[in-house]
């Protein structure tokens, strides 16, 4: 067996810090079936911490909307194309691009054109919108690890090789979540109400969002008599964001405590759950957690949004996987202090509402809970070679090599 055999180079492209999870996730998982295999490229925090080799951080990725994209983009392609030359001169025997489309995608093909074998993990939201990338997917990859199960008969339609893999956070997180355990390690137990408050992980969400959360915690302030707020936030700099917004609308004597992280614990201690779209959705449905979502993007990227077009009425994962409107989605021009303020108070004030909202998210955390890392080695060996696989199948229990 080769050296390459024994000991795989595995590189990788992680864009925020819902990749990060992801990677840090695939990272652990390979390595306990191949502990000589290199991991290095794009990546963030809990990734370096499983052994990645950081070459660009994450957070330089991290940009939302097209607009912002534009204004970022010399600099995005400046990292891409650093990154391409070093694997073209020195080519690793696998390519992971951990969602990111708009990076990984155009970087995927180039590579697998050079014959390096690339995977996407994370499906692009073809079966939403942009179908138009569904042939730049298939020419991208070799294989599509897909988080959800609906994802994989949609990408096979369209001739592209894919695998349900699950979602590593529904392996993680408890069927039943100790809201009680968590309100006393924040120091919680006589508040009547607690609300978290999760208003985005990228510096340009803050910027749409951190006012709009401020001015809907000091509504609900106002009309609540005993509630704390949680804040969970991803740096330094979206704290930064955040305070500044509490200084401009005079609410630094809200009860409320900001948090570095920490988000799961933050939701499984509230009431209900204010967030903006995205990857939180999903997390706090798997925590049991009603929820308002809402989201602002700026006038001249929600005009692209519009023109590329979007298949499904609702945005949020929850809704998506549930095929219905589950939670509220308040939305742009519609999300506003007072609005926001209603729903929440709408959703403290109906425990039936909750209730049915928790039993749904139970049968979607038990759809997503699929022992993710031997799906994840099962899908990725064999594009490693049979060397690679031989070496596997002798370290790893029978499930997680297929059989």
């Amino acid at each position: 067996m080769d050296n390459a055999s024994v000991s795989p180079r595995i590189a990788m492209v992680a864009g925020e810090a819902s990749g990060d999870l992801l990677g840090a996730h695939l990272v652990g998982a390979l390595k306990a079936a191949l502990p000589g295999a290199r991991f290095m490229g794009i990546g963030g925090p809990r990734m370096q911490a499983a052994g990645f080799e950081v070459w660009h951080p994450s957070e330089a990725l991290a940009v939302r909307g097209y607009v912002e994209v534009i204004r970022h983009l010399p600099r995005i392609l400046g990292i891409r194309n650093d990154l391409r030359k070093r694997l073209v001169a020195d080519p690793p025997d696998l390519f992971v691009g951990v969602d990111a489309p708009d990076f990984n995608l155009g970087l995927e093909e180039q590579l697998k054109a050079r014959g390096i074998r690339t995977v996407q993990y994370v499906s692009p939201q073809v079966w939403a919108w942009r179908a138009h990338r569904i042939p730049q997917l298939r020419r991208s990859t070799d294989r599509v690890l897909c988080l959800f199960p609906f994802e994989v008969p949609f990408l096979q339609q369209h001739r592209i090789a894919a695998s349900f893999v699950g979602h590593p956070l529904a392996d993680y997180i408890p069927e039943i979540p100790n809201r009680d355990l968590a309100r006393e390690q924040f120091r919680l137990t006589g508040v009547s109400h607690v609300i978290a408050l999760l208003p985005g992980s990228r510096q340009s969400e803050l910027e749409y969002m951190a006012d709009l959360f401020v001015e809907t915690a000091r509504r609900i302030c106002a009309q609540l008599g005993s509630v704390h707020f949680l804040v969970p936030l991803q740096s330094r700099e979206t704290r930064a964001l955040f305070e500044d917004a509490l200084y401009r609308h005079g609410a630094q004597d809200l009860p409320l405590t900001i948090l570095f992280g920490h988000a799961q614990m933050a939701m499984t201690a509230a009431d209900v759950v204010l967030l903006a779209s995205g990857t939180a959705t999903l997390e706090a449905a798997l925590l049991k957690r009603s929820m308002v979502v809402t989201y602002r993007l700026s006038p001249a990227t929600f005009a692209a949004v519009k023109r590329k077009g979007h298949r499904l009425p609702y945005v949020s994962l929850p809704n998506i996987l549930a095929g219905r409107f589950v939670v509220p989605e308040i939305l742009q021009e519609d999300a506003t202090p007072e609005n926001l303020t209603q729903a929440l108070l709408n959703v403290l004030g109906d425990k039936v509402v909750r209730a049915r909202q928790e039993n749904i998210f139970v049968d979607l955390h038990r759809q997503l809970r699929q022992d993710t890392k031997g799906r994840l080695v099962e899908a990725l060996l064999p594009l490693l070679g049979v060397g690679v696989q031989a070496r596997a199948e002798a370290l790893l229990p029978a499930r997680a090599v297929g059989t």
